[in-house]
């Protein structure tokens, strides 16, 4: 099959011709002709192949007809991150060549000034992350009551960012009789139940199972320690040992992104860095240094993880095992891309066990290991020994446990170290603890004689502690007469009065009239 097939205008077939684009994808050569025929679709396929194009497309061919007004664009394509919507308006660049079409960027991190320039002459494309969106529609310098096609992009990602409520407040201001795509790698319940919600009758077109991995990426996992430097070493030995035109390594955390970075580019490594933190200039000249070959490796967070073509990529490292299963789907999935081959490898602690398992649930396979599986039971000890460290640094930094193997005990006292004990108020805690299990039982008398004086102790104690009632003031004493004490004066010689004393004020004579 071929794009002359799909219903395309003249227009957009030379567009696509002269792109080098010959056969469509699955996902392209399915939603491309329900999208045309205007009904709404629900497309759910892998990363990488294609999404972007199942939507341009159509949309590019109805946009034939009509022009747009001042502040009110015809269609809306909403992206999770900034990065995924200048690459939208990218590819609307590179396919809408033969149509004057506008195109508006509605993204953070650039100046309203130029943004609503746009918009005042007239936008037949709006592509915006919802916050700005929402910004220019509180500003009102934007209205969506002639929208005629709304694209949801990733919306899983949408649902991970937190944006599902700026979505439900922007589909609520959109025409009844707009035309609604859906496109998305995964789809969790809350992202079907928002389907369900502003899509009427779509198209359900499912090229591959969901959150399932290209079979070109060959998949490898590597045992790490839970050590920041001796992890830091494991990563650059890893990339050592292949031959890597460039990578995306992938990272949990902001904080360790640049760690990372710092760390590579110590030991020689040509490498960039990418996160949310970045101001838009710096992620925008990152992201093209990488697409140039200018840069070989690129640490980044999750943000480059959702929907960023860049077909080149050979290698994906994960430093980190993602916290949800369907990230690590998005995050291999920049390599391998439209056919190619690819290799993604992951470092694993003991403690990342759980979630590696949660991943090769979702995957429905086991992943390989490039230097064989670990023991079953030293993965169980390790996870036992991290959950018990964390109930002990929850209840004042300090384990309760007995017991303790000499590796966990020494992981214990790293654990005290870290939240404010010392190594020597852990190890005298183990030492009380097994002199306490070594003393032979006593009687039964002596262990009640023992309570009864324990339970004594802590009434005096708690005695001691509770504030004392506040008594009631006892009324103010007559001073006692000079040079006798108030103990020894008799109760009868008690002056009545003001006794000797008086004022001076009254012993004047008082004139009568």
């Amino acid at each position: 099959m071929s794009f002359s097939n799909l219903g395309l205008s003249p227009k957009v077939e030379a567009s696509v011709e002269a792109a080098g684009y010959d056969i469509p994808t699955p996902i392209q050569a399915q939603a491309i002709p329900v999208a045309v025929s205007g009904r709404d679709v629900l497309g759910i396929a892998q990363t990488g192949t294609g999404k972007t194009a199942s939507f341009v497309l159509p949309m590019l061919t109805r946009l034939e007809r009509g022009r747009a007004r001042a502040r009110m664009p015809r269609t809306l394509i909403l992206e999770p991150t900034r990065e995924l919507a200048a690459q939208v308006a990218e590819a609307f660049e590179l396919l809408g060549k033969n149509h004057r079409l506008t195109v508006a960027l509605l993204i953070g991190g650039v100046s309203y000034e130029e943004q609503n320039k746009k918009l005042d002459r007239g936008a037949d494309v709006v592509i915006a992350t919802p916050g700005r969106l929402l910004d220019h529609l509180e500003r009102g310098k934007l209205m969506l009551n002639s929208i005629e096609i709304l694209v949801v992009d990733e919306a899983d990602r949408m649902l991970d960012m937190g944006f599902i409520p700026d979505i439900e407040r922007i589909c609520k201001v959109l025409p009844f009789t707009r035309q609604t795509l859906f496109f998305s790698a995964t789809m969790p319940p809350e992202i079907k139940r928002l389907a369900d919600n502003f899509l009427h009758t779509p198209e359900r077109i499912e090229v591959a199972r969901p959150a399932s991995a290209a079979s070109t990426i060959t998949q490898r996992l590597k045992k790490a320690v839970d050590h920041p430097a001796e992890k830091r070493e494991a990563l650059r030995s890893l990339i050592r040992e292949h031959k890597i035109q460039n990578a995306i390594i992938f990272c949990n955390r902001k904080k360790d992104v640049g760690v990372v970075f710092r760390s590579l580019q110590r030991h020689g490594f040509n490498v960039g860095a990418l996160h949310g933190d970045l101001d838009q200039r710096q992620r925008t000249a990152t992201l093209d240094a990488f697409r140039s070959g200018e840069i070989t490796l690129l640490a980044a967070s999750d943000v480059a993880a959702r929907g960023l073509d860049i077909p080149a990529v050979s290698h994906v490292f994960n430093y980190d095992v993602p916290v949800h299963p369907e990230d690590y789907v998005h995050r291999i999935g920049r390599t391998g891309r439209a056919g190619r081959e690819g290799y993604a490898a992951m470092l694993v602690t003991p403690k990342d066990h759980k979630a590696l398992k949660a991943i090769e649930a979702l995957l429905r396979e086991e992943i390989a290991w490039v230097d064989g599986a670990p023991d079953p039971q030293e993965a169980e000890e390790a996870r036992g020994a991290a959950r018990e460290g964390g109930r002990g640094r929850r209840r004042g930094g300090r384990s309760r446990r007995n017991g303790l193997k000499p590796a966990d005990a020494q992981s214990e006292a790293s654990s005290n170290r870290r939240s404010g004990s010392s190594l020597a108020d852990a190890s005298a805690d183990d030492s009380t603890n097994t002199a306490k299990r070594s003393r032979p039982a006593r009687k039964t008398a002596d262990a009640d004689t023992r309570s009864d004086d324990r339970s004594a102790a802590r009434e005096k104690s708690a005695a001691r502690d509770r504030p004392a009632a506040r008594a009631k003031p006892a009324p103010r004493e007559k001073s006692a007469p000079k040079g006798k004490s108030r103990s020894g004066q008799a109760r009868e010689n008690q002056p009545v009065g003001m006794g000797e004393h008086v004022p001076a004020f009254m012993m004047r004579p008082v004139r009568a009239d």
